[in-house]
């Protein structure tokens, strides 16, 4: 194609930019037009049509097998993720359980502590007020 045989032509100019028409100038006649000669329809024979009526069953089995497949693909990983979340919630119970147990432990032992010293702390204070009525006592024996 030669380049006198394009024509451009400026249309009206747009704030989005411009706008051009491109003619093309008739073909010269040395040039031979070859008409597309028409597309023969084929004879489709029986067993033909049979073939790919079988392939287009075997492509639909075969899409439904991958549909398949991958529901039974995310089926399995909602069940791996349930279960790994049971698990994390039973160990979660679990160390809150040892948690509870320890902190009850502690707090028996500190208040077996505590009782322990309190009794230490009366039996005390019980021989100093013996030690006070026999100290009396015996005072009161010597005023006789």
């Amino acid at each position: 194609m030669d380049p006198g045989d394009i024509q451009v032509k400026v249309i009206n100019k747009r704030a989005s930019g411009q706008a051009f028409e491109v003619i093309l100038s008739p073909t010269s006649p040395d040039v031979k037009d070859f008409p597309m000669s028409p597309l023969r329809k084929k004879e489709t024979s029986l067993d033909e049509i049979q073939k790919k009526l079988e392939a287009a069953e075997e492509r639909r089995k075969s899409q439904q097998a991958e549909v398949l497949k991958n529901l039974a693909e995310k089926r399995e990983h909602e069940k791996e993720v349930i279960q790994k979340a049971i698990e994390e919630s039973c160990n979660f119970s679990k160390m809150a359980q040892e948690k509870l147990n320890q902190k009850m432990e502690a707090n028996k032992e500190n208040r077996s502590a505590k009782m322990a010293a309190l009794n230490e702390k009366f039996k005390e204070k019980d021989k100093k007020l013996e030690e006070v009525r026999k100290n009396k006592e015996s005072n009161m024996e010597r005023d006789i």
